[in-house]
């Protein structure tokens, strides 16, 4: 296939661009490089069946460009963290919003057999119900929170009125090898090894017993690659047996958590960290967290139901949560020597 990955120079898309590549598929990287780095697809760059245009999602003009030929789109690209929305949420709605509409506008007009986005588990607001489920969403909390919901509505409008295949992924706390440690918006787990490895003590926020649903990249990879290669007939069949009916004309419009499936409280993922590092450096054993006031915005627990999406995706995480802050230690320990 010819795929076009949006943001594909950040964190998710980086690891989706090699993946696909490798796996034989023409791959067209999109990216303005405001939050993703090249240096994280420099491998890739004279390689075959590999190509970048550095350009942003804001300017319909470059959508329409990067789409042409293409088969399938992965929407990576997005002004993530809940901070940097709360802080600038005008520059969040312009790259969340306005991109993904262009996106979706260029896609409809040349005619893309089907748009997968990164959709998020933000979504779920101040809903308390856990596990979350993808059909009980509740209020969001930030701003970022609110241009992934309406990412979701778009998709749905423009699957009813233009026949656009759409999945949205609601990725749940993602982490892995090229997620960026460095920076005011830098994700708790990057963060943290960062802190852990430099013998400085990571900060918590609140008493350490918010929890989440932390996500290792390689499931990520799985969940879209079922995403692009699952026909729209079996989809459909399969939605039928987890009762839901898709008739066979209906637009193919479905959201699905991605997650691990299970919960780890901020005070675990630092033993986590600390223990799995603590192997390189045994000083790092010593080093105690500090602690400060929960941050706003912030959800209290998450966890997801992945029912949905191994019942009509056969989505079937590979790595545990704790397997994954193995694999993470490892290659940051490598690379931030």
């Amino acid at each position: 296939m010819k795929i076009l990955i949006t943001g594909g120079a950040g964190f998710i898309g980086s690891n989706l661009c090699e993946y696909f590549r490798n796996k034989g598929h023409e791959v067209t990287c999109l990216d303005n490089l405001s939050t993703g780095f090249e240096h994280n697809i420099k491998d890739l760059l004279d390689k075959e069946n590999f190509h970048f245009i550095k350009g942003d999602i804001c300017d319909l003009n470059t959508c329409k460009d990067a789409v042409k030929g293409m088969d399938v789109v992965l929407h990576e690209a997005a002004l993530g963290s809940v901070p940097r929305s709360i802080e600038d949420p005008v520059k969040t709605n312009r790259n969340n919003i306005d991109g993904f509409l262009n996106m979706l506008v260029a896609s409809r007009d040349e005619g893309i057999k089907r748009f997968i986005y990164a959709a998020s588990s933000s979504t779920y607001g101040d809903n308390k119900e856990l596990p979350k489920i993808e059909h009980n969403i509740g209020r969001p909390l930030s701003p970022y929170a609110i241009t992934k919901f309406v990412n979701e509505l778009y998709a749905n409008v423009f699957a009813d009125l233009y026949g656009l295949e759409t999945i949205g992924l609601r990725y749940f706390n993602v982490f892995g090898q090229r997620q960026d440690p460095n920076g005011a918006y830098a994700a708790v787990i990057p963060l943290w090894v960062k802190e852990l490895i430099n013998h400085r003590s990571p900060v918590i926020n609140g008493n350490g017993t918010y929890s989440r649903d932390f996500t290792y990249i390689d499931n990520v990879i799985q969940a879209n690659e079922l995403a692009v290669t699952l026909s729209k007939e079996n989809i459909i069949k399969r939605a039928s047996l987890y009762n839901m009916n898709l008739p066979g004309n209906a637009p193919l419009d479905l959201v699905f958590n991605v997650a691990y499936g299970g919960n780890t409280t901020l005070l675990n993922l630092f033993k986590c960290l600390r223990e799995n590092l603590s192997r390189y450096d045994s000083e790092i054993s010593t080093i105690e967290p500090k602690f400060r006031e929960n941050r706003k915005g912030d959800i209290p627990h998450s966890l997801a139901s992945i029912e949905k999406a191994k019942r009509i995706l056969g989505y079937l995480p590979q790595y545990s949560a704790t397997e994954g802050f193995e694999q993470a230690c490892k290659w940051y320990w490598k690379n931030l020597q």
